[in-house]
């Protein structure tokens, strides 16, 4: 059989394997990253040795790197500083720093050199965007206060591990070719991606914009070709991937980009963690089942609770503070990444990233259910964590009463507006709330009374006025489908009726698919945004009387 034969049968059984593989761990509810590993490991030469010529392997997953980089890059526009905010990038850098430290003191305790601790205790610090934002998505809560609070944690946590891959791509370049070399490479093609960003990207983009499978074509194109230039001039492939990213990132073709491109970097993902995988070697993890255990535990365990008094620090209330918390207990994609990068430029053995690979198998699999079932945890240990963080935080509690209102609304987006603006001309006073400052500054501009706290938070609605108020309407959105025990809406319908309130409650939702989570809970008046315009549409389509439209008055 010849050599092309070999690498596309090799190269049809890893994707059949991985999917197979993928569909399994689907099923049990885990990351495709775990599936991927667990296909390298079985296709390796320890179990089927179906991978006997691993150089195609090894270029895609490297391809996936440098495509994975590119999209971190066009996240670095100038206005990404100003959207994460002080208070993300303070307690994110705090959290790496706190964590990186502990790591390290666990990996030390466990009687490993101090260089080898130092390197483990950084990989250990980063969790991974892409399963956080998976589960809070399949949960419908990327739009709550503590999904974009570990969101805006997780963007700051790439902002660092960008520096930290920069400076060990120097030091590979340093072993490689000599720093002076690699430094001015770097000048060099740092001056190009500036020159090519001010004066060619735009216009070459809206060219190539009128053909997606072109604009994606170029994408993957020009991430490959910088990464092919830097790793040339000493400073690795990574790099070189971040920044054809970040020549793109302020560009108005940077959202489309990004979404054509997941599935092309999930595919090639595929054969990085295959490959990863597939190079593991058992003999050099004996011995190392116990460090692997301990520290899986650390991530576990012991980083929700570095994050947690954090977090309780910054003024955020302790359920926003678990939740948030309990999303990073995971190592990420980056991690295993930094090891390989460790491991080329010496800094690290074979037997390290196979320790810290089998840490991100335990723990992003384990991380999984922590997330999915983070609403009965919390309940849990809800008593233990009210003698550690106060009944009301300074960015969820009114610093003042909040005055009292004919009705409260929670969710101040286009819709609630829209209530809000009904209400107020009929006469009512109207009491807002929602977890988005913006949203909140841009009532309060208006001279309206508005509210900074997270509706799914038991607590906070011991600070609202409900003795005063009529209704209290829920006029949340929320992502991903149908209610569940999580939902914000019946946690908030739970805790005002727990708390004594016997008014009336109007809950909006998106489809009549979720009318049977609130069967069996005390609510007056269910809201169907979409079918009611569509219903007021007939009747405007069929001659009925003209109604003005509302205004913010």
């Amino acid at each position: 059989m010849t050599t092309a034969h070999t690498v596309f049968n090799e190269t049809a059984a890893l994707l059949v394997l991985g999917a197979t593989l993928g569909f399994v761990g689907q099923w049990l509810r885990q990351p495709l990253i775990v599936a991927f590993i667990v296909a390298g490991i079985v296709a390796g030469p320890d179990v089927l040795g179906v991978v006997s010529s691993a150089v195609h392997v090894q270029v895609l997953g490297e391809l996936g790197v440098a495509v994975l980089l590119f999209l971190v890059g066009l996240k670095l526009d100038p206005g990404l500083l100003r959207t994460l905010g002080p208070v993300a990038l303070v307690t994110g850098s705090a959290q790496v720093l706190l964590t990186a430290l502990a790591g390290a003191g666990v990996s030390l305790a466990l009687g490993m050199p101090a260089r080898t601790a130092a390197i483990i205790g950084l990989a250990l610090t980063f969790s991974s965007t892409i399963i956080v934002i998976k589960l809070l998505w399949d949960k419908g809560e990327v739009d709550s206060l503590h999904g974009r609070l570990a969101l805006g944690l997780l963007i700051a946590q790439d902002l660092l591990v960008v520096v930290l891959m920069g400076l060990l791509a120097g030091l590979r370049g340093e072993s490689q070719g000599g720093l002076w070399q690699a430094l001015i490479g770097g000048l060099v093609l740092l001056a190009t991606v500036l020159l090519f960003t001010r004066y060619l990207a735009q216009g070459l983009l809206a060219r190539m914009a009128r053909s997606p499978e072109l604009l994606v074509t170029f994408a993957v194109a020009w991430a490959a070709l910088l990464a092919g230039l830097a790793d040339a001039l000493g400073l690795g492939k990574e790099l070189g991937g971040l920044l054809a990213g970040v020549s793109l990132a302020s560009t108005p073709f940077r959202e489309a980009l990004a979404s054509r491109l997941a599935s092309v970097r999930d595919f090639l993902l595929l054969f990085f963690f295959v490959s990863l995988g597939a190079s593991l070697d058992f003999g050099a993890l004996h011995g190392s089942l116990v460090p692997a255990l301990v520290l899986s535990a650390f991530v576990l365990i012991g980083k929700p609770l570095i994050v947690l008094p954090i977090l309780g620090l910054a003024g955020y209330g302790r359920r926003t503070a678990f939740m948030a918390s309990l999303t990073l207990a995971q190592i990420s994609e980056f991690s295993l990444i930094l090891l390989a990068l460790a491991t080329q430029a010496g800094l690290a053995d074979p037997a390290t990233q196979a320790l810290v690979t089998l840490v991100g198998l335990v723990s992003i699999g384990a991380s999984t259910y922590l997330v999915t079932y983070s609403g009965a945890i919390y309940a849990f240990v809800e008593p233990l964590l009210a003698r550690v963080i106060g009944d009301q935080a300074r960015r969820q509690a009114p610093s003042e009463a909040p005055p009292a209102a004919d009705v409260i609304l929670f969710g101040l987006g286009r819709y609630g507006t829209a209530i809000a603006d009904g209400l107020r001309s009929r006469g009512l006073s109207v009491l807002g709330v929602d977890f988005d400052p913006e949203m909140v500054a841009r009532w309060r501009a208006r001279g309206l009374p508005a509210y900074y706290g997270d509706a799914a938070d038991p607590d906070f609605g011991k600070s609202l006025p409900l003795s005063g108020a009529q209704w209290v309407v829920c006029a949340i959105p929320v992502h991903g489908g149908s209610l569940t025990h999580d939902d914000p809406r019946l946690a908030l319908v739970d805790a005002l009726r727990n708390s004594g309130y016997r008014q009336k409650i109007a809950v909006a939702i998106q489809a009549q698919d979720d009318l049977p989570g609130l069967r069996g809970r005390d609510v007056d008046l269910v809201l169907l945004p979409m079918a009611d315009a569509a219903a007021e549409a007939v009747d405007l389509i069929t001659g009925a009387p003209l109604v003005a439209p509302r205004r913010w008055s």
